[in-house]
């Protein structure tokens, strides 16, 4: 079985990572889950990892838990974080540019070059999109695009003057604030996006309703584990709850009004 917690997953926490993973091996194991590894898959990008048939554990985007990954994986819980800008199971995307850039809100980075992780990113692209969508003409507002593969790339992109704007997950600008400093200064926030869900974490679409209680279960018992503190510190989460799977419906909802208005991808 696979167990795997890439998407936070910076070196500078990697030991925060594998304390949390660590203890959640284990209450996977009391809680009947016998064939559980010794220690997390790092091996397979995580966009892999998340159609493993043998997946047990992950943490996905919420943009492909209601588009691609529908019906393919099943939903466990929502973390909470504690970084700017999250309220309560929440969070959103920071508009960042350089310091030294004249531009002070979106509409005036028309004509301009963005920055964005991956196509299929809720934090990066698809809210990026919705919040662009009402000021493109004829399906256009930027005058080029870079694609990076990950929110830190977006930000180098930006302050290598590679891209001019980019939308950055809260939860990871300041996961970097803190512990890589240097990659956000020089960098300047002009604006927040419509906010969603914190990414889930799912399993197997073929996994019972047994399973995912247990889950939850193991899930419950390493987030109360007072001995783990450190690590959810360093981590910036604070806590762990069900939601109802509806509450990722509006993540959808921005995609087709970005579509309504004649703006289907950012360009």
């Amino acid at each position: 079985m696979r167990v795997a917690l890439q998407m936070y997953d910076l070196p500078e926490v990697k030991w925060a990572t594998d304390a949390l993973a660590a203890q959640l091996l284990i209450n996977l194991r009391r809680a009947g889950f016998l064939e559980v590894p010794y220690s997390l898959d790092r091996e397979l990008d995580y966009k892999a990892q998340w159609s493993e048939p043998d997946l047990l554990f992950a943490q996905t985007c919420g943009y492909p838990f209601v588009s691609f990954l529908a019906g393919q994986v099943r939903y466990v819980a929502t973390p909470a974080y504690s970084a700017p800008h999250c309220v309560g199971h929440r969070y959103c995307s920071l508009l960042i540019v350089r310091d030294d850039d004249k531009a002070r809100a979106l509409p005036d980075l028309r004509g301009r070059r963005a920055a964005f992780n991956r196509t299929y990113s809720q934090s990066g692209y698809n809210t990026l999109r919705h919040a662009v969508a009402p000021l493109a003409r004829d399906g256009r507002f930027f005058g080029g695009l870079v694609e990076t593969g990950s929110h830190g790339g977006s930000m180098a992109a930006v302050l290598e003057n590679r891209a001019d704007i980019a939308a950055v997950d809260n939860v990871s600008f300041a996961l970097l604030a803190r512990w890589r400093p240097d990659s956000v200064a020089g960098l300047r926030v002009i604006g927040r996006t419509a906010t969603a869900p914190n990414l889930p974490y799912i399993t197997r679409g073929a996994a019972s309703d047994e399973e995912v209680e247990r889950l939850r279960l193991a899930l419950t018992e390493t987030f109360a584990d007072r001995a783990l503190a450190e690590a959810r510190e360093a981590l910036l989460l604070t806590g762990v709850a069900v939601l109802p799977e509806a509450s990722y419906e509006p993540i959808l909802a921005m995609e087709a009004a970005a579509k309504a208005q004649g703006y289907a991808v950012v360009n």
